[in-house]
């Protein structure tokens, strides 16, 4: 009787184990549910939408004329130690040797943190602005996004005009030259042209910002309630690197992103998810 009852446990205690091991192996389950974690944890890729909500006012970060180290270096860690994101338009001739490529590599590499955008490779003819700009010579400036759009390796059709505070997305062109050649072809080529809402300027010639933190903040809380941006509840914030060089730069940096966290309204992104910008 004991031996039978033992045989009897034993049964249970086995197809017990089997049951699991069922569960666990089912024909490859447990591959196939690893195989879809994998799946779920996919990088996003520049330009994919995302759903922007109308009870918050977004901030876009954007930083002109990158690399410029050690302001762009100092501009990334800032970002990271804040966890906030930000566009770097940046220009390919100054792209000079293997550490200067390995600063644009890292901010390609880090999106959905960064983003890497089109800033011209020359910077507009070497600040030629009158001569970039004149109908005749509107293939060669087109060709100088082209040429710095392959050298950085620019993921999306996103550019700023080198010293021009124009717009041109979606057929939908306004700003400083908004009736040139050039715009109008980069808009017909799918291009999206990003201008300004509000700079964070520089003092003289000196590579410091302007404004302090605070006042910075101030700005962009007035803007908000004058509704004076270009789309509601957006704010693009024109910088540059150069301007965080030394600690007590980047020290405000830190400080300006700190008041603007303290708003739970407002939320950072990159450039690629303003609002009407973004692709279908």
């Amino acid at each position: 009787m004991n031996i039978l009852k033992m045989m009897a446990n034993t049964g249970l205690a086995v197809l017990a184990i089997a049951t699991v091991a069922g569960c666990n192996n089912n024909g490859g389950t447990t591959k196939n549910a690893d195989t879809a974690s994998t799946a779920a944890v996919v990088k996003p890729v520049p330009g994919s939408p995302v759903k922007l909500d109308s009870s918050k006012r977004y901030i876009y970060l954007t930083l002109d004329d990158s690399p410029q180290p050690p302001g762009t270096v100092n501009c990334k860690n800032v970002f990271r130690a804040e966890g906030i994101k930000a566009t770097f338009f940046s220009v390919g001739f100054n792209q000079v040797g293997p550490f200067k490529k390995r600063l644009i590599d890292s901010i390609r590499n880090g999106y959905p943190q960064f983003l890497l955008a089109n800033h011209s490779f020359s910077h507009g003819f070497n600040d030629k602005y009158s001569k970039f700009y004149a109908p005749a010579n509107t293939d060669s400036a087109l060709n100088d996004f082209l040429k710095n759009e392959k050298e950085l390796g620019v993921p999306v059709k996103i550019i700023r005009l080198p010293g021009n505070n124009t717009w041109a997305f979606n057929g939908n062109i306004q700003g400083q030259k908004a009736n040139t050649e050039l715009v109008k072809k980069l808009d017909a080529m799918g291009y999206q042209i990003v201008g300004w809402d509000l700079e964070w300027g520089q003092q003289g010639k000196k590579k410091e910002p302007r404004e302090s933190a605070e006042e910075m903040v101030k700005r962009i809380n007035q803007k908000f309630e004058d509704g004076s941006t270009n789309q509601q509840n957006a704010i693009v914030i024109l910088s540059h690197d150069r301007l965080f060089e030394k600690k007590q730069f980047a020290d405000s940096l830190s400080r300006f992103i700190d008041l603007l966290k303290a708003d739970k309204r407002n939320v950072f992104e990159t450039i690629d998810h303003y609002p009407g910008m973004q692709k279908k």
